[in-house]
C-alpha cells in the first residue's frame, strides 16, 4: 500500500494515472495550495521540499515525477509500463521524462513562480510573457521529434504518457497555439479516453 500526496492540476496526475494504470493499491493525500498546506510541518516532514508528488512506500518516500513513475514501472512488471527488459529503451523512456521534469515544467513554472529566480515584480513580468514563447519552442521538439508514434515511444503505451498528457493540459493556459501541435493534442484526446485517466481524474476532483 502506497500513500500519494496530491494536489488537482499540477504534474501530480501523472503518477496517479501511472498507480492506476499498475493496478496499484494506495491512498489519497490531498494538499490543498490554497491554504499552503503543502509548507505545512506536517508535509515537510514527509516531502522537505514542499511540492507534489510525494509517495510513502514501505521502503520510504518518493519524490519527483520521474523517479515515482520509474518506480511504479519497476513494481508492477506486469502491466508492462516500460521496456525493463532494454536498459537502452528504458534510458530513452527516462530521458524523455527527463526533459519534461527538467525543461518543459520549467518553462511553464515561469509563468506563475517567477519568485524562485528572481525578486523584482518586472522580472516576473518579463519572465511570464516568455512563457508562450518557451512553451510553443518545447511542444514543437516534441510534435516534431520526439513523440514517435500514437504513444511517446512508439506503440507500446509507457509511463512517458501519462507525463505528456499531464503536461500538455497546461498548453491553453500558457497561450500556445495548439493548432501547431495536432499530434500532441492526438495523444491527449488519446490519453483521455483511457479509463485509467478519467479514474484518476475523477478521484483528484473528490
Amino acid at each position: 500500500m502506497f500513500t500519494f500526496y496530491f494536489a488537482p492540476n499540477t504534474c501530480s496526475l501523472a503518477s496517479h494515472i501511472a498507480l492506476k494504470d499498475a493496478g496499484a493499491e494506495y491512498k489519497l493525500k490531498l494538499l490543498d495550495f490554497s491554504k499552503a498546506e503543502q509548507q505545512s510541518p506536517d508535509y515537510l516532514r514527509i516531502n522537505p521540499k514542499g511540492r507534489v508528488p510525494a509517495m510513502v512506500t514501505p521502503r520510504g518516500i518518493l519524490t519527483e515525477t520521474p523517479a515515482i513513475l520509474g518506480f511504479i514501472a519497476q513494481s508492477f512488471p506486469e502491466a508492462r509500463l516500460a521496456p525493463l527488459d532494454d536498459p537502452f529503451a528504458f534510458a530513452a523512456l527516462q530521458s524523455f521524462n527527463s526533459y519534461l521534469c527538467a525543461t518543459v515544467h520549467v518553462a511553464h513554472a515561469h509563468k506563475l513562480r517567477g519568485s524562485r529566480w528572481a525578486d523584482e515584480e518586472s522580472s516576473f513580468a518579463d519572465m511570464r510573457g516568455k512563457v508562450p514563447k518557451t512553451m510553443t519552442a518545447c511542444f514543437e521538439l516534441i510534435e516534431n521529434s520526439m513523440l514517435r508514434g500514437p504513444w511517446v515511444m512508439g506503440d507500446a503505451y509507457t509511463i512517458a504518457d501519462p507525463y505528456l498528457f499531464t503536461i500538455a493540459q497546461w498548453l491553453e493556459g500558457d497561450g500556445v497555439d495548439i493548432q501547431r501541435l495536432p499530434r500532441v493534442m492526438e495523444h491527449r484526446s488519446r490519453m483521455a479516453e483511457r479509463p485509467s485517466v478519467a479514474g484518476a481524474i475523477a478521484e483528484q476532483r473528490g
